[in-house]
């Protein structure tokens, strides 16, 4: 009966919104951040660097660059865009995961 007792506690501690929440929470964060890590290692990649390189030196797409930029916001109220976007991120970023994991 003790054992029950605590299995069903357990569950309920395991399975609470709140708990979901911050697990899906972490798991959107390890995408973000996988993403951004492969990003960050692709970009430095042998064939891609000479074309970042260029780009980076682009007036004219650093200005269309910035101008998308000013698109998205980091504010805790996100419009769609912002929303849109993020879920891109967050797709792409399990995708990466699951591949490589």
């Amino acid at each position: 009966m003790k054992s029950f007792i605590l299995c069903v506690l357990f569950s309920a501690i395991l399975f609470s919104p709140k708990v979901y929440a911050q697990y899906s929470s972490q798991k959107d964060a390890a995408y973000l951040a996988t993403i951004k890590a492969v990003a960050d290692y692709k970009i430095n990649d042998q064939e891609e660097l000479d074309k970042v390189e260029e780009l980076r030196q682009s007036p004219a797409f650093n200005k269309k660059l910035q101008k998308m930029l000013d698109k998205l916001s980091n504010e805790r109220t996100k419009n769609s865009t912002n929303q849109r976007i993020l879920k891109i991120l967050k797709d792409a970023g399990k995708q990466i995961y699951d591949e490589l994991n």
